[in-house]
């Protein structure tokens, strides 16, 4: 199972030990806690007889950990002090719900900050959340198994975008072998490349003019760093071929569903598994870029906190597609944390 490994707060409540959380279920709860360059999500679940999760509590707050991170090598005072605040929040939702083990992983910000591993022993020792800085390749492995239902089998090969705030996760595999099974998915091949929304946002901004000459520089320097990259180049013909998929699981992707749907609010249940024209993908981008701030934030699928970084997260997805073109891509509202939860749940 990579170098994952399950990790419990010693929350657990004596009288409830089989990790129940209320009269109505009675199935074993467990919880997932990712601390992103970007944000902080918790997802807490049971297993369902059919294998599937079903949620029973939530959340997600931008945090902006990797803050001028590229530029100082450090996660700043205030960048913490906003982990910290949703952190707690986490901790006091565990507390409330007692799940029978909890999983937190964290990720590039932490990985490469060099204060990083400090924060995370200050957090273990206030808040009793024990992380893990999981490697690159098990954050891609652990997309691909929290998106493998998703995948369809007859389809030859697939590949998981994973646009995250301070890296994007490349990954291509075979949908039958995925489907099979394994807790430890296997991987035709895996790249990370340092192209988060975060890290871009900083070192690209967004100018006053000229939107659409900047946009189009930026995917195509986007695009020869993907490119660079390199990882699994004898699939292209079959992306060519329309021989595989790509799954975009983020929360660009998502968020640009959600505008393409017009929905008055986010609705998980509309957005996961939806099939996006990539046409109609680059559109939403492209009326997105010519929007103020303020016309985006306003948009209950964006967000304020989101406003400023939606487009260059197109961008970044926009560069992908132009490196292993397709003509549909299909949503993910789901990913790592719910294959923290799978593998948890296998572990029990």
């Amino acid at each position: 199972m990579g170098r994952f490994q399950m990790v419990t707060t010693g929350r657990t409540n004596p009288s409830r030990g089989d990790g129940r959380s209320g009269p109505r279920s009675r199935a074993p709860l467990y919880a997932a806690l990712d601390l992103g360059t970007n944000n902080c999500r918790l997802l807490m679940a049971v297993k369902n007889e059919d294998g599937s999760l079903r949620v029973v509590d939530g959340f997600s707050r931008i945090v902006r950990l990797g803050e001028g991170l590229a530029h100082t090598g450090r996660l700043s005072d205030p960048a913490m002090a906003r982990a910290y605040q949703a952190l707690t929040a986490c901790a006091q939702r565990i507390e409330a719900r007692q799940p029978l083990a909890v999983g937190c992983v964290a990720t590039q910000a932490c990985r490469i900050a060099k204060n990083g591993q400090t924060f995370l022993n200050r957090v273990k020792s206030d808040l009793g959340l024990s992380f893990n800085v999981i490697t690159p390749e098990d954050e891609a492995r652990l997309s691909v198994l929290g998106c493998a239902s998703l995948l369809e089998p007859e389809r030859d090969f697939a590949m998981i975008v994973d646009i995250g705030g301070g890296s994007t996760e490349l990954s291509w595999v075979k949908p039958k072998e995925v489907l099979a099974g394994a807790l430890d998915p296997p991987l035709i091949a895996w790249r990370s490349t340092p192209l988060g929304v975060v890290v871009v946002a900083e070192d690209e901004p967004e100018p006053e003019s000229d939107l659409d000459v900047w946009y189009e520089a930026l995917v195509a320097r986007l695009a020869d760093t993907i490119r660079a990259a390199g990882g699994a180049e004898e699939l292209h013909a079959a992306f060519a071929q329309d021989r595989a998929d790509i799954i975009g699981t983020s929360g660009t992707v998502t968020s640009l569903a959600g505008v393409y749907l017009d929905l008055p609010r986010y609705q998980r249940a509309r957005v996961d598994g939806m099939w996006f024209d990539v046409a109609e993908c680059r559109a939403v981008i492209k009326r997105l870029l010519h929007q103020t701030r303020e016309e985006r934030a306003s948009n209950a699928c964006i967000g304020k906190d989101r406003a400023d970084l939606v487009v260059v997260g197109g961008a970044i997805f926009d560069a992908v597609l132009r490196v292993w073109p397709a003509s549909r891509i299909r949503v993910a509202d789901r990913g790592l944390r719910e294959g923290v939860l799978m593998r948890l749940m296998a572990g029990a």
